[in-house]
C-alpha cells in the first residue's frame, strides 16, 4: 500500500508542473488573443471618447467638473432625460408585450413557412434605424397612409416613436426569449398540471421563473437600444422630442457647445455601463439555467381553438407591425410624380438635385465597400476576442467582455467627432482617407461578431483543446485544427450580422462621410432633411433598396444557421 502512494504522488508531481505548464501557457495564449481586441478598442473607441469628453470639460486649461451640475440643472436638458427614460421603458413594456407571444409560437408550435416567417420578423433589427424610422414616416408621417385614410399624422408622436422601437426590437424577444423557451421540457409544466394546477397556474410557477434570465436578459438590450435611440427619433420625433443621443447630435453639430455634450456623453455612458453590467449578470444566470434544462425538441403541430388563435393573431401581429410598414416604404418609393413607376429610382442616377456631389446612386456602392471592409475587421477583432473569452477567467475575462459591449450603448455620435479631432496627425492621421468609416463600423459589429462565436466556441470540449496542447499543438494550431472546423458555421453568421449592422450605420458615420462619398443611411437622412416630393421619393427609393440588401442578408444567414441557438442574436 505504501509503495503503491509512493508511485501515486511520484506521479503527481511529474503531472503538476506539467499542469502548471499548460496552464502558464493558457494564459499566455488568452493574453495574447485580448492583445488586438484591445489595442483596437483603446485607439479607435476609448481615445476618441476621451478626448472628446475631456475637450468638453477641460477649458482653458481648467477642468469644469461644475459644468455637469449647471447642465443637468437646464430644465431642457432635464426634459431630455425624462424623455430618453421614459420612452425606453415604455418601449420596452411594449415590445416584451407584443412579442412574448411571437416567443412562445416559435418556440412550441410547428407549422409551414416558420422559418421564412422567423426570418420576416428579424429583418428589421438589421434594418439601419433610419430605414425605420423612413417606413414609419411613409405609414402615419405626411402624406402617409393614414394620413391620406383619415387625415391622421403621428410623425411626431410619442405613439410614432414607440411602435418604431417595437418593430425594431420584435426579433430581440423573440429570438433571446424563444430561443431558451425551446429547450424547457414541457413536461415539468406538464407533471404540474397532473398535481392540479391550472394552466395559468403551471405556467407562472413552472416556466415562468426558468425563461425569467432570459426575459429579463431580453429586457435590457431592448432598453438599451431605445435609450440610445438615434436614427428613429431624429426622423419620427421632430423638435419636441429629444432622447440623449439626438442631444448630443444637436448639440455638437449644430450649437457647437461642447461642454454640454460632454455632459451629456458622460450621463450616457454611466447609465448604459450600469445597463450592460445588469446584463451580463443576467447573461451568467441564463447560462446557469440552461444546464438544468433538456434542450429537447419541443415543437407541434397546434392543438387545440387556442393555439390555433394565438398562430393567427402572432401572423396578424407580424403583418401589421412589420410588413405593413415596409410595404407602405416600397409603395410610396413607386409612388412617382406621373403615377406608378421607377422615376424615383431613375432620379437617384443623377446629382441635379443639388443634395450630393455625387448621384445617390454611388451611394449603395460606397456602403457595400465600406460595410465589406468592416466586415473583415469586425469579424478578426471579434474572433480574437471571442477565443480569448472561451477561457473563462474570472474578473479580467468579464470586465473585457463589458468593454466589448459598449459601443452599442455609448453615443456613436461622440465616437464620430472624436474620430474628427483625434485621428488627424500622424501616425494616426485618417481623418482624410476613406478607412474612417468602416472602422467606425467595425465597433458597431465587432460585438454582434462576440455575441454570435461565444455560445458556439464555449460548446466546443475543452478536452479537445487540451488534447491538441498536450501533443504539441500551438495555440494557433489548435484554433485552426480544433475550433475553427466546429465554428466555421457561426463566423458565417456573425460575417453576416457585422456587414449588415455596418451597413446601417449612421450615428458615427453621418460626421465622418465625407460630402462626395456618402453611405445609404447618411443618403436617406440627407434627402429627408430636404424639402420638395423628389427628395422624398428618392429617400423612399434608397431606403428600399437599403431593406432589400439586408433583408437578402438575413436569408442567407437563416439558410446557414445550423440550428435555433446559434449565438444570441
Amino acid at each position: 500500500m505504501d509503495l503503491a502512494r509512493t508511485e501515486v504522488d511520484k506521479s503527481a508531481e511529474a503531472v503538476a508542473p506539467r499542469s502548471r505548464t499548460r496552464s502558464r501557457r493558457g494564459s499566455a495564449a488568452r493574453l495574447g488573443l485580448m492583445a488586438l481586441p484591445v489595442a483596437f478598442f483603446a485607439v479607435f473607441f476609448a481615445y476618441p471618447v476621451t478626448a472628446i469628453v475631456a475637450r468638453g470639460m477641460h477649458v482653458d486649461g481648467v477642468w469644469r467638473f461644475g459644468r455637469i451640475t449647471e447642465v443637468l440643472g437646464q430644465s431642457d436638458i432635464r426634459h431630455v432625460l425624462w424623455f430618453t427614460t421614459w420612452q425606453a421603458l415604455a418601449s420596452t413594456a411594449l415590445t416584451l408585450l407584443i412579442a412574448l407571444p411571437g416567443a412562445y409560437v416559435f418556440a412550441r408550435l410547428d407549422f409551414p413557412g416558420k422559418q421564412v416567417l422567423r426570418a420576416v420578423v428579424t429583418v428589421p433589427f438589421v434594418l439601419p434605424t433610419v430605414v425605420v424610422g423612413t417606413a414609419f414616416l411613409a405609414l402615419i408621417g405626411r402624406g402617409g397612409l393614414f394620413d391620406e385614410l383619415w387625415g391622421v399624422r403621428l410623425d411626431t408622436t410619442v405613439w410614432a416613436i414607440l411602435l418604431a422601437h417595437v418593430f425594431f426590437n420584435y426579433a430581440v424577444v423573440v429570438r433571446t426569449v424563444g430561443g431558451l423557451w425551446s429547450q424547457l421540457d414541457p413536461r415539468q409544466e406538464e407533471a404540474a398540471r397532473m398535481l392540479g394546477a391550472s394552466r395559468l397556474t403551471a405556467w407562472r410557477t413552472v416556466t415562468l421563473p426558468a425563461l425569467g434570465p432570459a426575459v429579463a436578459a431580453a429586457a435590457l438590450m431592448v432598453f438599451l437600444f431605445t435609450f440610445t435611440s438615434f436614427g428613429v427619433v431624429q426622423i419620427l420625433g421632430g423638435p419636441a422630442y429629444s432622447t440623449l443621443e439626438v442631444e448630443i447630435y444637436r448639440q455638437t453639430a449644430q450649437l457647437l457647445d461642447l461642454p454640454t455634450a460632454a455632459v451629456l456623453t458622460l450621463v450616457q455612458f454611466a447609465a448604459v455601463g450600469l445597463i450592460l453590467a445588469v446584463h451580463a449578470w443576467t447573461v451568467r444566470r441564463r447560462e446557469s439555467a440552461l444546464k438544468l434544462v433538456d434542450a429537447v425538441g419541443v415543437a407541434r403541430r397546434p392543438r387545440g381553438a387556442g393555439q390555433w388563435t394565438l398562430l393567427g393573431l402572432v401572423m396578424a401581429t407580424v403583418a401589421v407591425l412589420i410588413l405593413l410598414p415596409l410595404g407602405v416604404l416600397v409603395q410610396r418609393s413607386l409612388a412617382g410624380p406621373d403615377g406608378v413607376g421607377l422615376a424615383y429610382y431613375r432620379e437617384l442616377t443623377s446629382a441635379d438635385g443639388g443634395a450630393f456631389l455625387v448621384p445617390p446612386i454611388e451611394a449603395i456602392g460606397n456602403s457595400l465597400r465600406y460595410a465589406l471592409v468592416a466586415t473583415v475587421i469586425a469579424v478578426v477583432i471579434g474572433g480574437l476576442a471571442a477565443a480569448a473569452l472561451t477561457r473563462r477567467a474570472g474578473r479580467l475575462v468579464r470586465g473585457f467582455d463589458a468593454l466589448l459591449m459598449l459601443p452599442l450603448g455609448v453615443s456613436a455620435v461622440t465616437v464620430g467627432f472624436g474620430f474628427l479631432i483625434t485621428l488627424d496627425e500622424p501616425p494616426l492621421d485618417l481623418r482624410a482617407t476613406w478607412m474612417l468609416v468602416p472602422l467606425a463600423q467595425a465597433l458597431v459589429g465587432v460585438p454582434f461578431v462576440v455575441r454570435t462565436m461565444l455560445p458556439v466556441l464555449r460548446a466546443v470540449d475543452g478536452r479537445l483543446r487540451e488534447a491538441a496542447a498536450v501533443l504539441g499543438a500551438s495555440p494557433l494550431r489548435v484554433w485552426r485544427e480544433v475550433d475553427l472546423p466546429m465554428v466555421r458555421r457561426a463566423l458565417l453568421i456573425a460575417a453576416g450580422f457585422a456587414f449588415a449592422v455596418s451597413l446601417g450605420e449612421f450615428g458615427a458615420t453621418v460626421f465622418i462621410a465625407r460630402p462626395d462619398n456618402p453611405t445609404l443611411p447618411v443618403a436617406v437622412a440627407r434627402l429627408l432633411g430636404r424639402a420638395g416630393d423628389l427628395n422624398y421619393g428618392q429617400a423612399m427609393a434608397l431606403s428600399t433598396i437599403l431593406m432589400v440588401v439586408c433583408a437578402v442578408s438575413l436569408l442567407l444567414l437563416e439558410r446557414l444557421r445550423a440550428d435555433r441557438t446559434t449565438g444570441e442574436f
